[in-house]
Order: C-alpha cells, then structure tokens, then sequence
C-alpha cells in the first residue's frame, strides 16, 4: 500500500483535490496516465524505426524526439499543480496534432497514419470538453479535405470520404457521451449534498444535528488551541417545553423550536457554531471567546428568546430559556467536556428559577488533576 502512495506521488505530485473536483481529479490524472503514455508509445516507435527502416526522413526523426521532449516538459510542468491543468492540456493537444499532421505530410508507407487523428479527438473531449472537442474535430476534417493533395502519399477519394465520415461520427458520439457523462455525474454530485444534509442537518430546525455539530466543532477547536485562543460553549434548554406540546400540540411545539433556532442562528457570529442537540436542547460553540463574553452573548440570547412570542395561530406564547455557560481553559478540556460543563451549569440556572444564565464556575483544574 505504501509502494502504491509512493509511485502516486512520483506520478502526480502532492497535489490535493477538494470533495467537489473528483472529476477535475480524474481529468488531472488521465492527462499525466496519457502523456506518460504517449512518451512510451513514442520511443517504442522511434525504436521500431531505427530496426526496421533504413531509410527515415531526418525531419520525422526530430519530429518524434521534439514530441519526446515536450510531453515530459509538460508532465513535470504539471505535476502537483492542478491549476496549470488547462494550460498543460492544450500545450499535450497541440503538440498531438502536430505530430497527427506530421505524419500525413512526411510518412508515404502507413495507411493507417490517419489513425492518429481518430485517437486524438475522444482524448479531446475527455479533457478539455465538448466544445474543445467540436474545434479539434473541425480542425482534423479540414486537415484531410484541404491537406490531402499535399501529403506525400494522398488518399483516394472513397478513403478520403470515409476518413471524414469516420471523424465525424465519432465526435458526434462523443459529444453525446461528454453530456451524458457530465449530466450524470452533476446529479450523482447534488444526491450527495442532499444526503449530506440530511445527515448533518437537523430537518426541523436547518440547524446541525448533535453528530455534525460535535465533529464541527473539533475541527475549529484544533485551530483554536494552535492559536492559544479561548472558546467556550453554551447549553441552552427552553423552560417547561413539554407544557408547551401538552396543551398546545406537537405543531405548536415546532413553531416555537423553529423560531428559537432562527433567533440563535442570528444572534451569533458567522465563526459560531449553532445545533439543535436533543428536542428542545441546543448548544453554541463560541471559538475565541471567553468565559466573560460568553455570558455576555448568553444573556443577549436569552433576551432574544424571551422577547420572540412565536406565533402560533390562536395566540403567542411567551418562552424562555435557561442557557449554562462553561468555557474551555486547558488543554486538556475536549467539547464534550466543557459541554457537559455548561449542561450542568444550565440545570443550576433551572434549579435558580429558569429563564436565567448560569456560568460554570468549577475550572481550577484540567480533567484528570485534583
């Protein structure tokens, strides 16, 4: 497994590619597999030719090494960086159509020359798309049409004919492929954020759910503690929410957790992580932030929250929140620690009378220590 990383990187470098440009990724690494190929295919070539024929223009000679040496330029040229891939990828087709017309211009014995431009155009639309595909194409038919007279060894009428049908079929063919190819894999893209969604996100709320908020907030909080910067979490629990279902209903209960969500998700920075973690329990992450701001937020939030009346047909129902704080001050402390901290903070806020914020207190010593 490890000689297989190591011959990847050889090949392409230590470029990485982002969850959404898997198919930039794949075009990325079939231009470096082609290039690489075309390097091996060309000196098995030049081989052949200096065993089996005596008599080779000297300009087909420089026209194979030239081909040589531009496709490796191009590869180290490339490799590990995925932004020349354009660039790179037009520099690989121009240098394949010179060496396609070459090789109708200069070599008389090989009726199959042609063959070249038929490999050409699919590689065309691989890599660089449809209408890159349609250019080459055109190019490649006028190529035949116009430069037939001028090759050295010309092609019949029916042979030319059936070369430009040929050609044409097969960019028709792939033009359909490139937008089937692609349509599809933008669909498969699109299912995956839905699912991505539905696993991290909270359907009743458009918070995250407990699993993506705990994962959430670990990355942020190794970035957090390579800086030294302080954090803190608030727990937050609305008061006598069951009361709320039972008289009202489980609908009146979801207009009133739809409109706290909203007014935590506005009530806080764009760095701050909001989640709904249980039915009508929801947590903040606070990166950079200590224990003193937080309980500055904590209490704008509670305002907030007491202030909303949500709406729930008949009439508007007054709700509050008890909201413990508890803040991350060694680096021993995980979210699930401090979490676990505010969460017993807010049930001392509940045990004081709810609709109040509590700040844990109990932080003279990392986990572990007396």
């Amino acid at each position: 497994m490890q000689r297989k990383s190591q011959i990847q990187r050889c090949l392409f470098g230590d470029t990485r590619f982002e969850e959404r440009e898997e198919y930039l990724e794949f075009q990325y690494k079939f231009l470096i597999v082609l290039i690489l190929a075309v390097v091996a295919t060309v000196l098995f070539f030049l081989g052949a030719l200096l065993l089996v024929e005596r008599d080779v223009a000297p300009l087909r000679y420089l026209a194979l090494v030239a081909n040589i040496v531009v496709s490796l330029s191009v590869w180290l040229m490339l490799r590990g960086h995925k932004e020349r891939f354009a660039t790179a990828a037009w520099t690989m087709e121009a240098v394949c159509f010179a060496v396609c017309t070459s090789a109708l211009v200069l070599v008389p014995n090989d009726a199959l020359r042609v063959v070249w431009l038929f490999i050409n155009v699919p590689c065309v639309y691989i890599l660089l798309g449809q209408r890159a595909g349609a250019f080459v194409t055109a190019c490649s038919i006028l190529l035949l049409a116009l430069g037939n007279p001028y090759f050295v060894a010309p092609y019949t009428g029916t042979e030319l004919v059936g070369g430009i049908m040929g050609l044409g079929l097969l960019a028709f063919l792939f033009h359909i492929y490139r937008a089937r190819s692609l349509s599809f894999y933008w669909r498969l893209q699109a299912s995956k954020e839905r699912l991505r969604d539905l696993a991290t996100t909270d359907a009743l709320t458009g918070l995250l759910n407990a699993r993506a908020y705990h994962e959430r907030c670990n990355q942020v909080l190794v970035s957090t503690r390579r800086r030294g910067a302080p954090w803190a979490v608030l727990f937050i629990d609305l008061d006598h929410f069951k009361s709320i279902n039972d008289r009202h209903g489980h609908a009146a209960g979801d207009i009133v957790l739809q409109s706290v969500a909203q007014a935590l998700a506005g009530g806080v920075r764009g760095s701050d992580i909001v989640a709904r973690i249980g039915g009508e329990e929801f947590s903040v992450f606070l990166p950079d932030t200590d224990a003193k701001g937080a309980q500055v937020l904590a209490e704008s939030l509670r305002e907030t929250v007491e202030a909303l009346l949500p709406d729930i047909g008949p009439e508007r129902l007054r709700v509050t929140a008890s909201i413990g704080v508890a803040s991350g001050l060694h680096a021993g402390h995980t979210v699930e620690d401090i979490q676990r901290m505010a969460d017993q903070a807010m049930y001392e806020a509940k045990a004081q009378g709810r609709n109040r914020v509590t700040v844990f207190r109990r932080l003279d010593h990392p986990p572990g220590t007396a």
